[in-house]
This record gives structure tokens, sequence and C-alpha cells, in this order.
């Protein structure tokens, strides 16, 4: 029955679960009587949700805590082995596929380079394809045991309705990919597994803000630098970060051509493609077939020796003249959203390192304006190479919390239920 608000019981038994879930997650190991405050709940919700979730094997105890009057309590935690979730990064390079339990362990993983091919709708929908496959395989789990499959794309993320995501990849010539459709198309999950594709920068987001450097942060700027660059902007308002197309603000009119077709973009000059691109126009000359990493490795060694020889003057200077773009690129972030932290991480901004942080944190600072620029902290993100794929399983994670740690509905079907459906199934969860 349902309430003045709308709310039926069973939507309010939902949202206490889900509540519970994420901050047992979040925060966990809790005992009971910490929960209440935690949560906002009743000790007796607190009670019933909790024996619910011990019942349906979501949360297990996790040993004593001693209590200054009375009994020691026990505490409580999220069970690891109570879901399986994957993660898939549609990287530069290649597409990174790993299987998690619910605390983030890596259980199998597979990647699969791009090769001639590269952003081929129907080679990356195969790779994509072929890799859940694989860790499937390597683990022994079957395809309906998974709580659902998230993915980090570049690009706008639209959505198709019944057809689900649609990706817009200017830059890598997608043009409204309705990648969630091709994948269902494949047959290699059942229906109910769901599929969650959202902007690569914002899973590196995701993962940073759960797991890495934005703990704790009420608002952050996350920073993927690669081959191109891209950014997710954290606030109180979007909680779970939107994309923005950073990489694609004009700084320089009339500049150098883009990935994108435009002139003049930020990602023209700071990506690592373009970092690259202007040491061989420099004169710079990496290893004879090096790819676009290697490559990177051979200027940074070049710019900043570890043998004690004078520094390649080329190299130290396309180095430093990305440094002041990124930085110049990054005040910006910093003035229109006055972040608590400003996070760096993907591939390159990683493999750049500390050094190279400082004076892109330098450059920031000196173009931002001095109040938000004095609350900022710029820092290199925590979570390595696999961070997208770890913020792109994050995706089913928080769909399976939202639903109280209700697993996805088998269905006899070979095709998705009618929206009356599944609008009516959402009421009854």
């Amino acid at each position: 029955m349902a309430g003045l608000s709308g709310r039926t019981v069973r939507d309010l038994r939902r949202e206490s679960r889900s509540t519970v879930l994420q901050r047992l997650y979040v925060d966990g190991p809790m005992s009971r009587h910490a929960l209440g405050p935690a949560t906002g709940l009743s000790s007796g919700s607190v009670s019933n949700v909790v024996a619910e979730l011990l019942a349906d094997g979501l949360v297990e105890e996790a040993g004593l805590i001693g209590a200054d009057v009375g009994r020691p309590r026990r505490l409580l935690r999220v069970r690891r082995d109570s879901g399986r979730l994957i993660g898939v990064d549609v990287g530069e390079t290649r597409v990174r596929v790993e299987l998690f339990d619910l605390g983030m362990s890596e259980l199998a993983r597979t990647e699969r380079p791009l090769g001639p091919r590269g952003y081929e709708v129907d080679a990356v929908v195969g790779h994509v394809a072929d890799g859940i496959g694989e860790v499937l395989r390597l683990s022994g789990l079957a395809p309906g045991e998974l709580l659902g499959v998230g993915i980090g794309v570049p690009g706008i993320i639209e959505d198709g309705g019944a057809d689900g995501a649609v990706v817009h990849g200017q830059t890598i010539g997608w043009d409204a990919v309705p990648l969630e459709l091709l994948l269902r198309r494949t047959g290699r999950l059942p229906v109910q597994v769901p599929f969650f594709v959202d902007n690569g920068a914002k899973a590196l987001g995701q993962a940073e803000m759960w797991f890495g450097a934005g703990r704790g942060a009420r608002n952050a700027v996350v920073v993927l630098f690669g081959s191109g660059v891209g950014a997710c902007v954290v606030a109180e308002e979007a909680e779970q970060g939107r994309a923005v197309e950073w990489g694609h603000l004009t700084v320089r009119v009339g500049g150098r051509r883009c990935r994108c077709g435009a002139r003049g973009c930020l990602e023209a000059y700071a990506g690592a493609e373009a970092l690259v691109a202007r040491w061989r126009e420099a004169g710079g000359r990496p290893s004879a077939g090096a790819g676009e990493e290697r490559a990177l490795t051979e200027l940074l060694a070049a710019a900043r020796p570890a043998d004690g020889r004078e520094p390649d003057p080329v190299a130290a200077a396309v180095l430093a003249e990305t440094a002041a773009y990124l930085g110049a690129g990054l005040s910006d972030l910093i003035n229109l959203f006055q972040p608590e932290r400003v996070l760096i991480g993907g591939w390159a901004g990683l493999q750049l390192g500390g050094g190279f942080l400082d004076e892109v944190r330098g450059q920031a600072l000196a173009h931002a304006l001095r109040f938000p620029a004095s609350r900022v902290g710029i820092d290199l993100g925590r979570l390595g190479p696999d961070a997208v794929t770890v913020g792109a399983a994050v995706l089913p994670l928080a769909a399976f919390f939202g639903r109280g740690g209700r697993h996805p509905r088998p269905s006899d079907g070979t095709v998705p239920s009618p929206a009356w459906r599944a609008a009516l199934d959402g009421r009854l969860a």
C-alpha cells in the first residue's frame, strides 16, 4: 500500500536495505549500535534489516568490539562472495576485462589489443563479448550469477531508451553507436544480467571516489590523462559524478588539429598522443616502431635522465610546455567547480609521475583564482592502470545496492520485458 509520498512499504524496506548495505560497504565493519546514527534508521529498523541481510547471505559477522559499558558488540560487514561483477575498460590501445567479487578483489582478467582494426565498432563489440566469456570461463562462474557488467568508453553517453546506452565518440569515429544493444545481441549473457555503459573518465572518477584518493571528499575533479584527456566532476549535487569533455576546451584559437576535428583543443596539446607528436616534430627520435606508451617512456627518460646526464633540451621543453597547458586547463576546472581535490589518473598521468605533477600543480595554481586555489589539493590517483575497470564495476555494484541487495530477476524469454512489466517489477522488488 502506498502512502502520501507514493512509496510503498516495499519501497521503504528496499531503501532501508540499500542504506545499510552502502554504509557497511563504505565504512564497515560496523556494529548494529553504530549503524543507527550512521544511517538515520531506528534501532528496531536496523535490527530488522540486518536480520534480513544476514538471512540472505549478504552480510556476515566480523568479530567483536569492546564497549565502555555492557557487553562487547558484534561487528558486521558485507560478504565479499555474495556477488560477482565485471568491469570493462575500452581503452586507447586495448580492451581490459576484469571479474571482481564485492570487495573488488580481482578474480580473473583478460586484455585484448585493439589491433589494426582499432575502434571499428564490430571489433570492439567482439573484444568486449569475448573478454566477458573468457573471464567467466577462467573463473568457472555461470553467466547468470553476475550482478552486471560495467563498461567505460570514450565519448558522450546517451540514454537510448529501449536500446540502452548509445555512445557518441567523435574522437574514435563513433556516431550514435548503440553499444548496449549490440552487446546484448551477442547472446553472451542472459537477458536479466544488466549492462551499464558510461564514460571512461567518469568510471575513473567513480573508482577514485569510492576506493582511492578521493575518499572522504565532498567534491573533486578526477582527470584521465592518456592518449587524450578527460575529466569527471563530482559535487554534492552530482554525487555519482558527471563526465565533462574537458579535453575539447579551446586553448588556442586556430591551433593544432585535434582528434575530434577541431583546432586548438586542450587534448591537441596535453594528451600523450599530442605530446609524443610534438616531440617528434621538434626533432625527438623515439625508437623505431615504438608505440605511444614506449615513446612516452623514452621522452621522459630523455627529459629527466636518471644517470646524471644532462637533460635533452628538446624533450624537456616539450614536457614543460605540456605541463603548462595541462596546468592552465586544470585552473579552468578549479575556477569553475572549486573542488576540494583534483586527482590525475590514466596511464600517461601515472607514468609521468610526481615530478611532472609538481610542474602541473605550479602552473594550475598560478593561473587559478586565489581563493579556490588556496583550498584545493592536486595529487595523483592511487588506483593505477586498473582504475577504469574498477570504476566500471562500481556501476553494477551501485545498482545492486540501490535494489537493496536484490539480484537481477531471471527471465524465461529472449527479449527484455515490456516497459510496464519492468515498472511493476520495480515497485514490487
